[in-house]
């Protein structure tokens, strides 16, 4: 797929745009270029292309100073550093809900009592905290992983219906951001937000609800794999789902405390059979207090013993951060080496990443603007690269106002967090053939468009409390450039920062064109001296500043801008 030309397309009518969007996506899975390189260390240039490369994919956007530290950085020192997670130490979300008569305006609603009248406000309270968090990450891949892993083991907040499930859960993959796969599935498995979403709650001996015993192994885990018959996916069968949905019985949710506890008498006692697919595995059935996790143990050590887990979980890796096509060179030379060294590992995380993220393969000239932004990568990158000041949590109501106007955007783009579509997570990541392509249709492209102009233009986005505006700082980011006063380094500055692949002459030109409006180069030149000489003159800004504007708004209206 031509990705230049699918964004270029997309314009005019709806009508217009769903045909072009019809034509220029994917019928089939790209062929691109063999990518030969491996897992071996990355030994080229370590220069602004590479190291923007590492912080767009591992970072909601990234700051000047991001960069400039990752350029004082070897490559394998920068990805270290972006890998150290540190245990974190953050305020709970707040109530900024005067009608919530259970907790107060500023205080937490986390410790408080049940009360579905405010499930709403407390869910988009949740919501907000969050992107909060996104927006104000520090240099880490802390944040991109909480999102992976929201995607790879999906609840949705709207589903669960307990706000502090939700914020539960969020504290367990935060804990676990960088830690050990198989450790936080046996978690997740019975903690409260998923027991309420896939119905683990309700799963007895007496009535066994198969939901999460399914879409453990089919998302969560192993993977189907190709099907072999009806009922049988190759990497289990229907039958292995009815034994893990038995092994899983007696467990519940208990709202007032908020926790999981096991229920014995709730429990299949009897012996679980599995299919050849697991070894024709049986896991004993046990009796009393410590039955359900010990079954659970057993269980989860069964599907983690199976070569594809650490497969299945690789290529979810893979397309998140690097590509979504995986030939068979990438599967012999990057899926099946980072898997063997997941295993190895103990299925810690952290150590496979770093192999990756410092590999040659992912530094390959193909891996680089290859994806397609997330919403979430547009808003909160966005905001983060144009250095959009931000409120801090010194005033939290004020900060939740204007995270809910970003939630609002990325969830029009079709991305709000806390609510994936489905339990599969976002379809970006495996509908086969499209994958990052369904971010883009006739609705969102404009929307992504309106959001970005919205910060280029004068009066910004939009309000928040205190009625400022909330909009790019352009002389600012102008100074920030090597000759500001001359437009070829100006312009070709800017783009090195806001695109990950090089511009055409033609595209070049067509942007000078759109910032001189007409006037010769040298006009700039003359204009920007001025406005140097006299910085707080409101005569010589505006000249300079419309310009800036203008071409800001150009720039982030091509559909380069919309690769990462």
């Amino acid at each position: 797929m031509d990705r230049r030309t699918m964004l270029a397309k997309a314009s005019g009518s709806a009508a217009a745009a769903d045909s072009a969007f019809a034509k220029y996506a994917n019928a089939a899975l790209p062929k691109r270029a063999a990518v030969a390189a491996g897992l071996e260390p990355y030994a080229g240039a370590w220069d602004k292309r590479h190291a923007s490369h590492v912080l767009r994919r591992v970072l909601f956007g990234y700051s000047k100073a991001d960069l400039d530290l990752a350029l004082t950085l070897s490559p394998g020192a920068c990805v270290d550093a972006l890998l150290d997670a540190p245990a974190e130490s953050l305020p709970p979300p707040i109530s900024t809900d005067a009608n919530d008569t259970g907790v107060a305006v500023g205080q937490t609603w986390t410790t408080a009592a049940y009360d579905g009248n405010f499930n709403g406000t407390r869910q988009r309270s949740l919501q907000n905290w969050w992107m909060a968090l996104i927006l104000g990450q520090k240099f880490s891949l802390r944040e991109k992983m909480i999102l992976f892993w929201h995607n790879h083991l999906a609840t949705e907040l709207d589903v669960v219906g307990d706000p502090r499930y939700a914020y539960l859960h969020q504290l367990l993959l935060r804990k676990n951001v960088m830690g050990n796969f198989k450790d936080l599935v046996r978690q997740i498995t019975v903690d409260p937000a998923m027991l309420q979403y896939l119905n683990g709650d309700s799963n007895t001996n007496a009535n066994p609800n198969e939901n999460y015993g399914r879409e453990l192994q089919e998302l969560f885990t192993v993977g189907k794999g190709p099907e072999i018959a009806a009922g049988n996916y190759t990497n289990y069968t229907e039958e292995d789902v009815k034994a893990a949905a038995r092994v899983l019985t007696g467990w519940r949710d208990v709202r007032d405390t908020p926790t999981a506890e096991f229920q014995e008498k709730k429990h299949d006692a009897k012996d679980k059979a599995f299919s050849a697919a697991y070894g024709n595995t049986v896991i004993a059935g046990r009796t009393g207090p410590d039955a359900g996790a010990a079954e659970l143990d057993d269980l989860i050590a069964m599907i983690f013993a199976q070569a594809e887990t650490a497969r299945y979980f690789c290529r979810k890796l893979y397309r998140y951060f690097v590509y979504y096509a995986i030939d068979a060179t990438v599967e012999a030379n990057v899926i099946a080496p980072l898997a063997d060294q997941l295993v190895k590992a103990g299925f810690e995380v952290k150590p496979v990443l770093a192999t990756l993220f410092k590999s040659a393969h992912f530094h390959d000239a193909a891996n680089m603007g290859c994806q397609i932004k997330t919403p979430v990568d547009v808003v909160a990158g966005t905001l983060r690269q144009l250095a959009i000041p931000l409120p801090d949590g010194s005033d939290p109501v004020k900060q939740y106002a204007l995270m809910a106007l970003m939630v609002g955007e990325a969830a029009r783009m079709q991305q709000e967090i806390g609510n994936p579509p489905n339990v599969a997570g976002w379809s970006a990541y495996y509908q086969n053939p499209v994958f990052y392509e369904v971010w883009i249709n006739s609705d969102t492209l404009p929307r992504r468009v309106q959001f970005t102009d919205k910060l280029a233009s004068a009066k910004g986005y939009g309000y928040y409390t205190d009625k400022s505006f909330l909009s790019a700082d352009v002389l600012a980011l102008a100074n920030a450039t090597s000759k500001p006063g001359t437009v070829d380094a100006l312009v070709s500055d800017l783009a090195a920062i806001l695109y990950p692949i090089t511009l055409t002459d033609v595209q070049i030109k067509y942007l000078k064109d759109v910032m001189l409006a007409g006037v010769p180069e040298y006009e700039w030149g003359v204009e920007w001296d001025d406005y140097a000489a006299a910085p707080t003159d409101p005569l010589k800004i505006k000249p300079v500043e419309t310009r800036l504007r203008a071409l800001f708004g150009a720039m982030m209206q091509m559909a380069e801008f919309q690769l990462c």
